[in-house]
């Protein structure tokens, strides 16, 4: 079992206010010496905003996501963001970001940029109710929280209860993983799960930003085939992995549930300055994200899926390498020559991810690729991915 990590650790924030459950970022000097100077510049915009919305009486509000477990301990998902007491909670901008465990009522659709359009709360600390125990935890310079907390909830979905120091409340999902060997699943999002066409800067601001949510694509089939691999077992674990911001966990959310994809955890990023750099690396929040994944959760072996058009053949060839007891098999989603070209530029995939995918493939496991979820399902039920097939 995974030793216990300590909540993610707080920004600078305003005392009087935490008591107030109205809390700021405040810019320090000590603790800028530390940070980026594109985040120490954030922090400043953060907290002239926040002091503005505090004096029209705005308090702190909690946004849950879905987390995951295992066998003592859970891994809680949240954000706390300032809102006018008037604003219902499905009604915030971070509302139904676990919508689709089913758990959560969806929030009305919106145009993404809504979702962006928000004010953080740093160094809030949040009560976080798990069964019959009450945990503390801190929020982050960008209001987030990722904390593992212990836990004595059995196998299955379960929900925890987080409440702010003004008595605001959420609740989150978590699915608690069985201490037994099984199977799991790791999905990336943009065109593997929906059409998206990324990463060329215009398209992708416009799907995120512009397009209403319900117009966007799904991938034909892959929805079936995630459903198929769990055949049997509904808890076996299905982690979506995107390099995407938490700000659209909400629209991602309600387009798995709109899609009939099974529930599962979003493990998403922040695309704002870290404290060391402008711009975060989304092939490094992959990477950790496995790793981690990997290391708290041993008994299970995961089916790695993703698509061609970017760096998950790389990834993936990578966690092959170097941890090929936790993997069983690799499903890759071979993108259209359109697609190629609006990813990349070219009409076919790089010859550096055709080779990542010859990399992947070791004795025992496979790499399948396939135009679609249903291509993909043929191959797996000849590789007998599939529980029963």
């Amino acid at each position: 079992m995974p030793r216990h990590a300590q909540p993610v650790p707080a920004g600078p924030s305003d005392g009087d206010g935490l008591r107030a459950g109205r809390v700021a970022p405040r810019f320090d000097g000590a603790t800028a010496g530390r940070l980026h100077v594109a985040a120490r510049l954030e922090d400043r915009v953060d907290t002239a905003v926040a002091r503005v919305l505090r004096r029209r009486g705005w308090t702190v509000r909690i946004v849950s996501y879905a987390g995951y477990g295992s066998r003592g301990w859970v891994r809680v998902l949240a954000r706390t963001l300032l809102a006018s007491p008037a604003v219902a909670g499905q009604d915030l901008p971070g509302a139904g970001g676990a919508a689709q465990t089913g758990e959560e009522r969806p929030a009305p659709s919106v145009r993404g940029w809504r979702s962006f359009l928000t004010s953080p709360v740093a160094g809030a600390d949040l009560e976080v109710r798990v069964g019959d125990a009450t945990h503390v935890v801190t929020t982050d310079r960008g209001g987030y929280v990722d904390a593992v907390v212990p836990s004595d909830l059995p196998p299955g979905w379960h929900e925890v209860t987080l409440t702010s120091a003004d008595g605001a409340q959420s609740v989150a999902p978590v699915l608690v993983v069985g201490a037994g060997p099984t199977v799991g699943v790791v999905s990336d999002i943009d065109d593997t799960v929906m059409v998206t066409r990324l990463p060329r800067p215009l398209v992708a601001a416009w799907n995120t930003l512009v397009r209403h949510e319900n117009a966007r694509e799904a991938v034909p089939g892959m929805s079936r085939l995630y459903r198929e691999l769990r055949l049997g077992d509904a808890d076996r674990p299905l982690v979506y992995l995107s390099t995407g911001a938490w700000n659209a966990a909400p629209a991602i959310s309600r387009f798995l549930r709109r899609h009939d994809y099974p529930a599962g955890p979003l493990l998403l990023t922040d695309w704002g300055p870290t404290n060391t750099g402008l711009f975060r690396s989304g092939q490094q929040h992959k990477v950790a994200q496995l790793r981690r994944l990997f290391a708290e959760l041993p008994q299970v072996r995961w089916l790695l899926v993703g698509d061609d058009g970017q760096h998950d053949p790389e990834i993936y060839a990578g966690a092959v390498a170097h941890h090929p007891e936790r993997v069983e098999a690799v499903l890759i989603r071979q993108l259209t020559a359109a697609e190629h070209v609006l990813s990349h530029g070219l009409p076919t995939a790089t010859p550096q991810q055709e080779d990542a995918e010859e990399d992947a493939e070791r004795p025992g496991i496979a790499v399948l690729q396939g135009a679609d979820g249903e291509e993909l399902l043929a191959h797996a039920r000849e590789h007998g991915l599939v529980p029963g097939g």
